[in-house]
């Protein structure tokens, strides 16, 4: 089963290569110890999350039109604006009101969800947690915060795991989609896990008998979907997702989980003509789908399955709040109000903000692939970005 590269990317620079190499070495070792071979999903979490090495754990730009992609805060301001305004409401019911965002990224939506939290008549004294792994992006969304609202940096308070008890506002943006997934391939004779092995000076992907729990996993799915899927179906889906889900129910005592990434409903992810999955890997705006070629210095991810997201918070006593595009939950949450301050911007700045509402909402570009999945507890405020066009029963 082994993958080939039949692409071109751009070539990275050297101090770039040989932290790739160092990475591979450690995969090496790490295959070695394990007897030959590793789980895809293990190979993923050391891809991205080893100590010092992986892509999220070390120290090469990754946001922004110099890293490898650009997210929805990076584009405009705009996006952070309304989702702090959606977050008002329920907030304004709370006595402690506090935000808590997994994978705050650069920082950037944090401070544009801060900026306007402190306009007149917004929420005041809402406290903002950030739960981040890397400890180099931690180090960047500081001085984001810092350089971009001096004032407010003292509002903002750094965690490394969910806390005991959380009433508020949750958010993740792209957060599920870098959670590591297994790979596995449908067989007559029953389901086989993807597994990572070496191959000369790279890697190789090969096929064993996969453990009960992916077994049971892939048996869900297909009972789920009504019917078997195919001989020699491959995909891939996510054992840490509902894991991860349940911890915040655990946690959240009353308040709003919004959670932003590109992804579909079951039904349209394991559709026939998606025999090969959803991975993706960018580097340097590029994606392709080869996740053995420049270990830890591309990302790896894959689209989100936001049926097994609301299935998973339904089990964890949840409520389904909305699911909705991107482009819906912008259009619903507000972005007329920028549309109707059009007319008194400069030239440049009408430009300027035509270009993003089209990157964020435009099917082609952010819209349609990107949505928004609300989960809530206690009886709270419906944000209004749920009352475009609501897709929950594409989740069905």
């Amino acid at each position: 089963m082994q993958q080939h590269s039949s692409f071109s990317l751009p070539e990275p620079d050297a101090d770039s290569m040989a932290h790739s190499e160092r990475v591979a070495d450690h995969l090496r070792a790490t295959i070695r110890d394990a007897g030959g071979e590793i789980s895809f999903a293990e190979y993923m979490h050391h891809c991205l999350y080893a100590p010092g090495l992986g892509y999220y754990s070390a120290g090469s730009r990754k946001f922004g039109r110099s890293g490898d992609f650009v997210t929805a805060p990076e584009i405009s301001s705009l996006f952070g604006s309304i989702v702090a305004r959606q977050c008002t409401d329920v907030l304004g019911e709370l006595e402690s009101p506090a935000i808590l965002e997994f994978g705050a990224g650069s920082g950037k939506l944090a401070v544009d969800i801060l900026r306007e939290l402190t306009q007149p008549g917004a929420v005041i004294g809402c406290n903002y947690k950030i739960l981040e792994v890397s400890a180099d992006l931690r180090q960047r969304q500081e001085a984001c915060i810092r350089s971009a609202m001096p004032e407010q940096a003292g509002r903002v308070e750094w965690i490394d795991a969910i806390p005991a008890e959380f009433s508020g506002v949750v958010i993740a943006n792209e957060v599920l989609d870098a959670l590591p997934v297994e790979r596995f391939v449908r067989r007559d004779a029953g389901v086989n896990q993807v597994c990572v092995t070496t191959s000369g000076p790279g890697f190789e992907l090969v096929e064993r008998p996969a453990p009960d729990r992916l077994v049971a996993a892939v048996g869900a799915i297909e009972e789920s979907l009504g019917d078997a899927l195919p001989d020699g179906y491959a995909s891939e889906l996510s054992l840490a997702a509902p894991q991860w889900i349940a911890d915040i129910a655990s946690a959240l005592r009353q308040g709003l989980v919004l959670l932003f990434d590109y992804g579909v409903g079951r039904r349209e992810y394991y559709a026939p003509e998606r025999a090969g999955g959803w991975l993706r890997c960018h580097f340097r705006h590029h994606a392709h789908d080869d996740p053995l070629v420049l270990p830890g210095i591309q990302d790896l991810t894959t689209w989100v399955d936001f049926t097994a997201i609301a299935e998973a918070a339904d089990a964890n006593g949840l409520d389904i709040a909305g699911f909705v595009t991107q482009a819906q939950f912008l259009i619903g949450g507000g972005v007329d109000r920028y549309l109707a301050e059009f007319a008194n911007l400069t030239t440049d700045a009408r430009l300027k903000l035509s270009s993003e509402i089209k990157l964020l909402t435009l099917p082609s570009e952010m819209g349609e692939h990107f949505k928004c999945l609300g989960l809530s507890r206690g009886v709270l405020a419906t944000p209004s970005a749920f009352g475009f066009a609501d897709r929950i029963t594409s989740l069905g």
